[in-house]
């Protein structure tokens, strides 16, 4: 993992300078979780989160600096103060809740599994075996799941989600357990050895991490996401982002997202 990346967007929003005007909204997120969390060409930040912040900055008429941080550097980060914000695809759960706050939930997921072409996986319970390896990234809450669910499989911890759906594809591993989007994309690319279990054996909400017991801006962060939502937003994010995979979980009859 590269060391942390400091990203000053120049969005002097509604036409604010620096001097006299609010400070940053500094966005933690880290940018290895394509469409949503990624880097452009020019090695800017890009994808359906970072948009989202930047309708959130010019909301509150701040701007906007992005701060690029490992997942599982993202609430100490918030604890610290050292981000306002947390919008790295982060689900609400209540282990979470114990140390951060969240948003009012903006976008509805779950988790699957991607198995290995031919291990007999058909379902979360297959794992549960001293037989099964499973593959999960560190911070995630598939690797939440596991520890708390598959205590007699071996479960095996990465830093990196390419890692842990290669182990899959090699044969090294029989699961790999994450959301629903990056599963698709994972068998897409390996489908002769990969086989994609996109029901969500558990569902899931995205959301905002704020700090414990900032209402202020938890209000005027849950205020905006009503009104972007019902002017249409989200449903823009979803068609300059994923429209290809959108179409593909209707064919599959698979309720998707936003």
């Amino acid at each position: 993992m590269r060391s942390p990346l400091f990203l000053l967007l120049a969005l002097l929003l509604s036409g604010s300078v620096w001097a006299g005007k609010p400070r940053p909204l500094v966005v933690g997120m880290e940018l290895a979780y394509p469409p949503f969390e990624m880097t452009d060409p020019q090695g800017q930040p890009a994808g359906v989160s970072v948009d989202l912040a930047v309708a959130l900055a010019r909301e509150l008429q701040r701007p906007l600096e992005i701060q690029n941080i490992p997942f599982d550097g993202l609430i100490p980060a918030l604890k610290t103060g050292r981000v306002d914000l947390v919008i790295s695809s982060m689900t609400d759960t209540a282990e979470r809740r114990q140390s951060i706050d969240f948003s009012e939930p903006y976008l509805s997921t779950g988790l699957a599994i991607l198995a290995g072409a031919g291990r007999g996986v058909k379902a979360i319970t297959d794992l549960n075996s001293p037989e099964r390896t499973v593959a999960v990234k560190l911070g995630t809450t598939g690797a939440l799941y596991a520890r708390e669910h598959l205590s007699k499989a071996k479960v095996t911890t990465f830093k990196d989600e390419a890692a842990c759906a290669l182990e899959v594809a090699q044969g090294k591993a029989d699961a790999f357990l994450y959301d629903q989007m990056s599963v698709y994309q994972h068998w897409s690319r390996n489908p002769s050895t990969t086989v994609a279990l996109l029901n969500p054996f558990r569902a899931e909400n995205w959301a905002i991490g704020l700090r414990k017991g900032n209402t202020e801006l938890a209000a005027s962060v849950n205020a905006f996401l009503r009104a972007y939502r019902a002017r249409g937003g989200f449903e823009e994010l979803g068609k300059r982002h994923l429209s290809a995979m959108k179409e593909a979980f209707a064919k599959l009859n698979i309720p998707f997202l936003f």
